[in-house]
């Protein structure tokens, strides 16, 4: 059989490069030579392949012998005029290889010599069936609900002459085939097939391909469902009622391969959201640090493939406590050597106030005090002659939530006399910026008469 191989592919050699010259070809209206020697194939003279039919016969010694006309017809075709095929000129030639045929299909020869004036008889038919094209793997598994991707694993195929392993895939809305890849290598075993869409149904085939270009049925077909994505998050509720931060539930994820949720942030409901935490647990704290402040939240789940659920559609919105409404002073004046302030707290959440006194002591050094009352009155009798004082009131909540400044009045001291009021104001504490205020306990102080009872 090696030696047959090798006269095959010598033959082929031979017939590729003198394929360019010209032939002779039968005449029209031939002259039979009788005498003329036929075409005697040896006794192991023909072999079939997939793409391919070799002959072999005896050497031919008629000197009048210039080469073999071939005829060729394929099997259950019934034609009055010989199918010429092709022509061999030399006598010297004892091989052939027809490489134009179909596997699985049975074709008909035969053979004539020829020399300058005539042809031999035709010689009997030769019936050659090609063989049926190769079978793919014998066993081909996928693995199913990977995330993204699928893997497909066979058993190498027996034959030696296969080269490589072609992976076909098609999707349930897809009608053709398509290759997607080429395995190199007999003995390769597998391919993952990646970039592919979540929960999403993938079919794959294969067929193999041999060194001479041959290629086989195709495979068995294999179903494969990539990884379904988590599920969405539900029922995600932000607070709007805590001093300075934001707190943020949701409905625990069911997921069985379960790795973090993500917490999404944006300033705008159609912003641009950024991670601001990953947690292992279904609640989060956003501390803030400022009055007011809103934002908007998005919760996803990521899974241990690196999944995650959709979350783009779901936003919902929280808010730190907002400031309370700043008091309203009422009154500011002169009495008795002091200054009497009054004013409306004007939001129940203001349940104790802060005073801010300001003056000039000099020409450029500005004083500034601040007083915590527990009432709406403060007399102030801590006071100069030809002064201009400022003040202005803060409200300060049970979470000691500062409001805004009320009005600044300012009012300027005359020449003081001597005399006593009583006095409904709290200890003076020391000026602190808004950055880091100091609040201390308030004392509770009874309430005296209103201002315009001063009179």
């Amino acid at each position: 059989m090696k030696s047959w191989t090798l006269v095959i592919l010598y033959t082929a050699s031979l017939l590729i490069i003198s394929g360019c010259a010209t032939k002779p070809t039968p005449k029209q209206e031939s002259v039979i030579d009788e005498t003329l020697p036929l075409v005697e194939l040896t006794q192991d003279g023909t072999v079939a392949d997939m793409n391919a039919v070799a002959f072999e016969w005896k050497a031919i010694d008629d000197v009048r012998v210039k080469g073999i006309y071939i005829y060729k017809l394929r099997s259950g075709v019934h034609s009055s005029v010989d199918e010429y095929y092709d022509t061999i000129d030399s006598k010297a030639t004892t091989h052939y290889l027809d490489t134009k045929v179909n596997p699985d299909s049975q074709y008909r020869y035969y053979f004539k010599t020829f020399s300058d004036k005539a042809e031999s008889k035709q010689g009997s038919f030769v019936t050659i069936t090609t063989l049926p094209l190769l079978d793919s793997v014998s066993w081909l598994h996928a693995v199913e609900n990977m995330p993204r991707s699928a893997k497909i694993i066979w058993r190498p195929h027996t034959n030696q002459k296969v080269k490589a392993y072609i992976v076909e895939r098609k999707t349930l809305e897809e009608d053709k085939w398509k290759e997607i890849a080429r395995v190199n290598g007999r003995l390769s075993a597998e391919y993952i097939d990646k970039n592919l869409e979540d929960n999403h149904v993938y079919k794959y085939r294969i067929r193999v391909t041999t060194y001479d270009n041959i290629i086989s049925n195709p495979s068995e077909i294999k179903k494969v469902v990539t990884k379904q994505l988590p599920l969405e998050i539900h029922n995600i509720h932000a607070s709007r009622d805590l001093p300075k931060r934001i707190r943020v539930t949701w409905d625990a994820s069911t997921a069985k391969d379960f790795f973090k949720y993500y917490i999404y942030r944006s300033e705008k409901v159609n912003g641009q959201y950024e991670v601001v935490a990953k947690l292992s647990n279904n609640l989060f704290v956003d501390k803030i640090g400022e009055d007011g402040k809103q934002y908007f939240y998005r919760v996803s789940v990521m899974d241990k493939d690196g999944l995650q659920s959709p979350y783009e559609s779901s936003s919902i919105q929280g808010a730190t406590l907002a400031k309370p409404n700043a008091p309203v002073i009422l009154e500011i004046k002169l009495y008795n050597n002091q200054i009497l302030l009054s004013w409306n707290k004007i939001d129940s959440r203001n349940l104790r106030f802060i005073v801010s006194k300001r003056y000039k002591k000099g020409w450029f050094d500005e004083v500034v005090q601040e007083f915590k009352i527990s009432g709406n009155i403060f007399a102030d009798s801590n006071i100069e002659s030809g002064i201009t004082y400022h003040y202005k009131v803060f409200g300060v909540d049970k979470n000691s939530v500062q409001s805004e400044a009320s009005m600044e009045v300012e009012i300027v001291s005359p020449e003081l006399k001597i005399g006593t009021v009583p006095r409904n104001y709290e200890e003076e504490v020391k000026y602190t910026t808004p950055e880091t205020p100091t609040p201390t306990p308030i004392k509770e102080v009874e309430e005296i008469m209103p201002v315009q009872d001063f009179n």
